[in-house]
């Protein structure tokens, strides 16, 4: 397997979505936040299914982003901030991730990596997610479900590769904040979510879990591009139910 210290393969251009200067919620400060373009996964409650094509967006290079990233660097360092790669899944462009990441922590950038976890095993293989975490502060995980058959209700695919990513922050010592979206009906599975809290309650890496409610901000997105939401009669949990969800993570 590649050594994460070993010298990154220029990958010159990648397909990105859209940038985002002034992200309050993706990571600590004020973030400037790139959203690449691509996802294998096809979650139901996705509020960015527009971001799901790998052909979507702009071609761009590292260093286009990084001079645009240079841009705001002030803003970014005095907030206690930095550069947040999100998407569709940023792992998908892994080599391209991986340099950009490498020239952002050259220029003293905190990064945040808001992700899944699914790689292709091409990648995974060829050791690019230890390349992409030697030059990650902090990873912003979503984790679906714990259970791989709900995972698959819920994204269509196995959970294996995001808990293998998992593992691999913890041996890395990356910290880590996990997301989860609880939708009722759908992803609130009393046993399940046990079960996730005792496994991650044994991780050193993370440091908290956020439990966030489901929403349907993106429902017109799923209309605009002719796709059927199945959760369009499903409604938001109510605090309540939000709070003794995170209780559960707090005392599993």
């Amino acid at each position: 397997m590649q050594q994460p210290n070993q010298k990154i393969t220029p990958c010159t251009s990648g397909r990105v979505h859209s940038t985002y200067m002034g992200g309050m919620v993706d990571g600590p400060g004020i973030r400037y936040v790139l959203f690449l373009a691509g996802c294998r996964l096809r979650c139901q409650y996705c509020h960015n299914p527009d971001t799901w094509n790998t052909d979507c967006g702009e071609i761009k290079t590292t260093d286009e982003l990084v001079r645009d990233v240079e841009r705001y660097q002030s803003y970014l360092r005095f907030s206690g901030g930095g550069v947040t790669a999100s998407g569709g899944e940023p792992l998908l462009q892994a080599a391209f991730l991986a340099e950009f990441f490498q020239k952002c922590r050259d220029k003293r950038l905190h990064t945040a990596l808001e992700t899944c976890g699914y790689m292709s095993t091409c990648d995974w293989d060829a050791g690019m997610a230890q390349q992409i975490l030697t030059n990650t502060d902090l990873v912003l995980l979503d984790i679906k479900a714990f259970d791989d058959a709900i995972h698959k209700k819920v994204t269509g695919v196995s959970n294996r590769r995001i808990f293998n990513f998992l593992r691999l922050c913890e041996e890395m010592k990356k910290t880590t904040w996990i997301r989860f979206v609880l939708v009722p009906g759908l992803t609130d599975n009393d046993a399940d979510l046990h079960n996730m809290a005792e496994f991650l309650q044994d991780l050193t890496c993370v440091e908290k879990v956020d439990v966030l409610p489901f929403h349907k901000a993106g429902e017109y997105k799923w209309a605009d591009l002719g796709l059927s939401y199945s959760l369009a009669d499903t409604q938001p949990p109510s605090m309540n139910e939000v709070a003794r969800v995170q209780e559960i993570f707090i005392r599993p």
